[in-house]
């Protein structure tokens, strides 16, 4: 280091081409529930490598472009911007995880709404939905077509699945990311249904719901659901100011039964 050199006359000789770079890229994680179980979208690739096996939908992060931006531009791109709650998940960078060149990826988890799952099926057809039983996501995971068979994924988009889906199981008892996978207004049956999913195993429903009315999350609506042949549950939505004394104790995620 020269240190009468200004930094303007070091950057001025600097050359990049003295390091080796990697490429950086962004994957996603799009998220839904189906049939009671977590299910991810999927495009089947149509070049090497891994022609004909399955992937997260993703793309190279452009030299200008900030990575949340090349999230949202995969979104429009390959999921018809269908709407969802995207947040950055994990960096993988194992040297050969690639075998065209060194590639790190970013992950991007995106939940889906029943409704905006079915979007982006319609927007971009080429998208193949499969499911993953939560209860096996201790290692990288299968994902099986919805009439099946399992699907071969790519490069190691297994394991980026079992991470999204460690990380909603971890989070879901702290924080409010599974009202991201319902509508805007829902019963509590409904709220119970995607915990039971995200979890891989039944609740307690009067502990459940217990739980989740004392924290202060949920706001009655005084409305009720339609088109039912039984009962009508109330509608709840997520509260406008959440109370920050939520109980973090008894987790209902500890009985079993219904």
């Amino acid at each position: 280091m020269n240190p009468v050199e200004s930094e303007a006359a070091f950057l001025a000789r600097y050359d990049p081409a003295d390091y080796a770079r990697p490429a950086i890229a962004v994957d996603l994680v799009l998220l839904g529930l189906s049939g009671g179980r977590p299910a991810i979208l999927l495009l089947k690739r149509d070049r090497h490598p891994h022609a004909g096996r399955y992937a997260l939908p993703g793309g190279f992060v452009g030299i200008d472009e900030p990575l949340d931006a090349a999230a949202g531009r995969v979104l429009r791109e390959k999921a018809g911007d269908a709407p969802a709650h995207l947040e950055q998940l994990y960096t993988f960078g194992a040297v050969e995880r690639d075998p065209r060149m060194r590639i790190v990826t970013v992950a991007y988890l995106a939940l889906l709404t029943e409704a905006a799952f079915a979007e982006a099926l319609a927007r971009a057809p080429a998208l193949q939905p499969g499911t993953v039983a939560a209860s096996s996501i201790d290692g990288p995971v299968t994902v099986h077509a919805l009439h099946g068979e399992a699907l071969a994924l790519a490069f190691d988009h297994a394991e980026i699945v079992a991470v999204a889906l460690r990380r909603l199981r971890g989070k879901l008892d702290y924080s409010e990311v599974g009202f991201a996978l319902l509508p805007e207004l829902f019963t509590l049956r409904q709220l119970q249904d995607v915990h039971e999913a995200i979890l891989g195993t039944r609740l307690n429903k009067p502990a459940f719901r217990r739980r989740m009315l004392d924290r202060g999350w949920l706001e009655p609506t005084g409305r009720f659901e339609t088109g039912t042949s039984y009962r009508p549950a109330e509608l709840y939505r997520p509260a406008r100011n959440p109370s920050p004394t939520a109980s973090t104790n008894s987790s209902p995620n500890s009985s079993q039964g219904d």
